[in-house]
């Protein structure tokens, strides 16, 4: 049999793929990666627009930073550099109430939560210490493949410190969690923007609990940000990739994964190009990857096949305008907040109340969003002034709960003018008129030109526990019954977020079993 034109073929160069295909390629197999876009990256790259760089989404970074991919792959030798967040986060609820800051020390924190609410800092303790060890164990599992050994391997190396919470948490609501703790929404609705509403959930579903978990991950991980923006990522993770030998096709699709006998054949490409490789791993959704593309599978893949076409592929929820302004927000809630470092050095967490939450979830089944929805305010040129032309700042504003089916469509919307004019109601007077050009990427838009379908990209959900009682054991394992097919991505083990983990962990497994 003649000689496979590659060793490795991995489907999708967003950052997971980036990683994976790393990883193949720093083993020593020839590894070509296929990206349908020009550029690499997905949703984790950022791009020029109005003169300045902006991130497709939102470029705050802590898991990241929590595995060993940069150390490995050598990153800070291909120019990713991190610049530390602090404070990493400001939180105001849309209530009126006064800001509180997120420090990565916790002391730091609690003496801004004592400020405006001095009867919650008690229950913010009580909160950390049930929550930080249930962190760092998933921090720690994150960074192999998940195995029933593994797993208790590592409890026992923490004397179980962590898994009470992770159990009890795992069961209960997020929201009904964070009432145990706290009895403002100052206090209740930002961690739940930053957990359940980031899913696309609410926070009173059961099974939501791991979403209150958010707070103490900013202060088991460090938040930063790459220096020249979040792309830096996926750049660097190119440069290292092509220096070990790989191989980058972009602007190119793939039409089919094609299998021989028991195992994978190669994959076939836009210009009819079939391209053989004994390992497959695709970095895209598992919808496309088994409905769309997979072609002539073995037998014992007919029922990961069928189960996949039972599993319904949801909608996109999320929204981001991205805008040049010739000066920064004064929000009235941040009075009396420090000026050094600025309050909007971090990401501003803007809440609803938990019971408007709800409300906003339901409201996505009839089209429509919430009159204050959950927010996340990003300006990066207040840390990284390179991003934009002397004398402007880049704004990103992220509103949650957007559904993909917006009667009327999202082009004719006047909904993301409309969150620019709320956030002018909690500023001082002036927001508006500094408003230079500006865009909205609406879930259309991430179907469109990113190749997520519904504006939806899939994402494992629930942490080290959930992915050993996963009944899709090909997203904890990145493994197949097809023999060289491997997944990766959000939709794998640990799940979305600029984490890296679920890509090298595919490339570990997929080493392993070659």
């Amino acid at each position: 049999m003649p000689a496979p034109d590659f060793e490795a073929v991995v489907i999708g160069a967003g950052h997971n793929g980036l990683v994976c295909a790393a990883y193949l390629a720093r083993a020593g197999l020839r590894t070509l990666l296929v990206e349908a876009r020009a550029t690499v990256g997905g949703t984790a790259a950022s791009e020029p627009f109005a003169g300045a760089t902006v991130n497709i989404c939102n470029c705050d970074h802590i898991t990241f930073r929590t595995t060993p991919v940069m150390e490995e792959l050598r990153l800070a030798e291909h120019g990713l550099r991190y610049l530390d967040v602090d404070p990493s986060q400001t939180n105001m609820s849309w209530g009126g109430t006064k800001a509180w800051a997120t420090h990565h020390d916790v002391e730091a924190t609690l003496d801004s939560i004592g400020r405006s609410f001095p009867t919650e800092v008690e229950g913010y303790r009580r909160y950390l210490a049930a929550a930080m060890p249930a962190v760092r164990m998933v921090f720690d599992q994150a960074n192999d493949p998940p195995s029933f050994g593994g797993i208790t391997k590592k409890v026992i190396a923490r004397r179980g410190r962590g898994v009470t919470t992770l159990l009890r948490w795992s069961r209960r609501s997020a929201a009904d969690v964070m009432r145990e703790f706290f009895t403002t929404d100052a206090l209740q609705g930002p961690a739940m923007v930053t957990g359940p509403m980031v899913w696309g959930l609410s926070p009173e579903l059961p099974g939501t609990g791991l979403g209150a978990l958010t707070y103490a991950l900013r202060h088991v991980g460090r938040v930063g940000r790459p220096e020249g923006g979040s792309g830096m990522v996926p750049i660097s993770l190119e440069r290292s990739f092509r220096a070990n030998g790989g191989v980058v096709r972009t602007g190119t699709k793939v039409t089919a994964i094609t299998c021989e006998g028991a195992a994978v054949r190669g994959v076939t490409l836009d210009d009819d190009t079939e391209v053989t490789a004994g390992i497959v791993v695709s970095a895209c959704n598992p919808h496309d990857t088994f409905l769309r593309w997979l072609r002539n599978p073995p037998p014992q893949a007919h029922d990961l096949v069928e189960r996949w076409r039972r599993t319904p592929h949801h909608e996109g929820y999320e929204s981001k305008i991205d805008a040049v302004v010739s000066a920064l927000p004064r929000l009235t809630a941040m009075a009396g907040l420090p000026d050094d470092p600025h309050p909007l050095t971090g990401t501003v967490v803007i809440a609803p109340s938990l019971a408007n939450m709800h409300q906003g979830f339901l409201m996505m089944g009839d089209g429509k969003v919430l009159e204050r929805p959950g927010m996340f305010l990003n300006i990066p040129t207040v840390l990284d002034p390179s991003m934009a032309p002397a004398g402007t700042h880049v704004l990103s504003l992220e509103c949650l709960y957007t559904p993909y089916r917006l009667p009327g469509g999202w082009p004719a919307s006047t909904e993301p003018r409309r969150w620019l004019e709320q956030l002018a109601s909690i500023a001082e007077p002036g927001f508006l008129d500094s408003l230079g050009e500006w865009r909205a990427m609406t879930p259309d838009r991430y179907e469109s030109e990113f190749h997520l379908p519904a504006g939806h990209a899939t994402s494992f959900a629930g942490g080290p526990l959930a992915a050993l009682l996963n009944k899709q054991p090909e997203l904890t394992r990145y493994e197949t019954p097809v023999r060289g097919l491997y997944l990766t991505g959000a939709a794998t083990f640990p799940g979305a977020g600029v984490w890296g983990a679920s890509g090298r962990n595919a490339a570990l497994t997929a080493l392993r079993s070659r």
